[in-house]
């Protein structure tokens, strides 16, 4: 049984996704320290350079060699600017279903990208990856990240009560955590073929048209970032799991 992702570049009408590289640094911080992100996700606050070194060259890669999931860093297809993350995580290869996560960057929000990549990714797991349910989870008040959910196909499934953990904002600009109930969103491969003819909810005329590029395993030198396992939670293995569209 295959136990790990293909290392692949998937590509939509706007957009890129593949896997971080070191020049994702910069841009890859700046995205991380939003207020949004720090209110709905686990991430260091304040998230500093080296954070991003971590996850850009080590975790992100660590998650697809070791069997976890893969991630995504999501650019424009034009400028090459790094929108956002699209992240698989916790997959349970016996059953075939794994969870997203999504980041958008402040100045990508209200294009449609976070929908535009979940979306991409999705229909490349149900088809190319033979899985067979992608669950995303939001907290209760993001309702951005609802959003995102509804304009993916997700069916709303239930809450998980007092689930998780957000940040708040207090009006000395700390922030303090507070528990949220959790809402379970479920996508399964009928839920993209029922509306896979004429969809069109991005703003820009995105189809479902994606396509996808398999690296050669001979160049595949990402396996040098592994980390052992012991260290591996410790090095930013945050779950990103909502922020807006």
């Amino acid at each position: 049984m295959t136990t790990t992702f293909p290392d692949v570049t998937i590509s939509t009408d706007r957009l890129v996704l593949r896997p971080f590289e070191e020049e994702d640094v910069t841009a890859l911080a700046e995205m991380m320290n939003d207020e949004h992100v720090t209110a709905w996700t686990s991430v260091p606050h304040p998230y500093t350079y080296a954070d991003a070194v971590t996850w850009a060259t080590r975790t992100a890669h660590t998650e697809r060699t070791e069997g976890r999931g893969i991630v995504f860093a999501v650019t424009e297809f034009l400028t090459q600017r790094l929108v956002g993350i699209v992240h698989l995580q916790d997959t349970d290869w016996r059953t075939r279903t794994t969870e997203v996560g999504y980041v958008t960057a402040p100045w990508a929000r209200g294009e449609g990208y976070a929908s535009e990549s979940v979306r991409a990714v999705a229909r490349w797991l149900f088809t190319d990856q033979r899985f067979e349910r992608l669950e995303l989870r939001t907290a209760a008040d993001n309702t951005a990240s609802q959003q995102v959910a509804q304009k993916t196909g997700c069916i709303s499934e239930g809450v998980l009560r007092n689930a998780c953990i957000v940040r708040t904002q207090n009006p000395d600009g700390s922030w303090a955590d507070t528990r949220s109930d959790l809402i379970v969103w479920g996508l399964v491969p009928e839920d993209l073929d029922e509306d896979a003819e004429g969809y069109d909810d991005y703003g820009d005329g995105y189809g479902d048209g994606y396509s996808v590029g398999y690296a050669d395993p001979r160049d595949d030198a990402r396996d040098g970032y592994r980390i052992p396992p012991a260290q591996a939670n410790g090095a930013n293995g945050y779950a990103v799991f909502s922020d807006l569209n």
